[in-house]
């Protein structure tokens, strides 16, 4: 393989028409400019100058691998400044993964703002596996995963970013007795036959050990996993339900909302890095993104709906 460096000093002795001209442009000897050539052309197998005057001038050989040389310079130019940008969280890309709820009030206004400071960089968004979210992270597949987990957990190889606390509330059919009160405490749906609204995993896990923790275990009546559905079912009058906050910004005009509280579920949200990842400029403007979008998102979190 030609070594770049020879072929660089190849090129200024070309671009100069003299040793001494290429070895003030180097900062080099005029002895040091003359052994590069020479190994170059023992390199090559052929002569690459040849007198001209006081100076020189390339042969057909020299000619051809200085004009290489150039483009391999300009090449190199263009890596370094990529890199830098890349360094800098100008370019590169960045796979997303969310789940629905998430990826509407959350990941759908953070990226806006992003991409408004970062155009460079590109972003593959997408849903994320329900199973195990964390696995696309784990396994390189994506930069970053909003998933829901509890707090204080820690998961080998990823680091977890807190972005709010997704409060659940009571969903009532209208005319419901309990729809008198504005509060509810959890307890007051003991009795009630339950609209299933959480698969199995981290949200389902929520709602459990809160009813566990208010005495009881919820009867579901009718399992729907998809919070539009169980609000229809609600407003059919077929039972209760529980949906977080984030679930119910289309709200089915059959039913009320009220808070509950003794205890107030609420599933935590993070963004899943891994640590190998963490610092990397583009992606940690992305979690400052989601952290400020879920800020601006909290104080309603704590309003009793109507």
């Amino acid at each position: 393989m030609l070594d770049v460096r020879r072929l660089q000093v190849l090129r200024a002795v070309v671009t100069g028409g003299s040793v001494s001209a290429a070895a003030t442009t180097l900062g080099y000897t005029p002895s040091a400019v003359s052994q590069q050539v020479a190994a170059l052309e023992k390199q090559t197998g052929t002569a690459l100058l040849e007198r001209a005057g006081r100076g020189v001038r390339p042969t057909a050989a020299g000619r051809l691998l200085a004009e290489h040389a150039a483009v391999i310079e300009r090449q190199l130019a263009e890596a370094g400044t990529a890199l830098a940008d890349l360094l800098a969280g100008r370019s590169g890309s960045l796979a997303v993964r969310y789940f629905a709820t998430a990826g509407a009030a959350l990941v759908a206004p953070a990226v806006a703002a992003f991409r408004g400071g970062h155009p460079g960089v590109r972003l593959d968004l997408a849903m994320t596996d329900p199973e195990d979210p964390l696995q696309d992270v784990l396994r390189g597949r994506a930069d970053l995963a909003v998933v829901v987990r509890p707090d204080g957990r820690e998961h080998p190889g990823l680091r977890l970013v807190h972005l709010l606390d997704d409060p659940y509330r009571a969903v009532l059919p209208k005319g419901h007795p309990l729809g008198a009160k504005r509060v509810l405490d959890l307890a007051d749906l003991a009795d009630e036959p339950w609209i299933g609204t959480e698969r199995a995993g981290p949200c389902l896990d929520t709602v459990l050990d809160a009813c566990a923790e208010a005495g009881f275990r919820p009867g579901v009546a009718v399992d729907s996993e998809d919070y539009p559905t169980a609000q229809g079912f609600v407003a059919a009058g077929l039972g209760v339900a529980l949906v977080p906050l984030l679930g119910l910004a289309r709200r089915h005009p059959g039913v009320i909302v009220r808070k509950v509280r003794t205890p107030e579920p609420a599933r935590a949200i993070h963004a899943a890095v891994r640590e190998s990842a963490w610092g990397q400029p583009a992606l940690a403007r992305l979690v400052t993104a989601l952290r400020e979008t879920a800020r601006a998102a909290q104080p309603n979190s704590r309003a009793a709906p109507a």
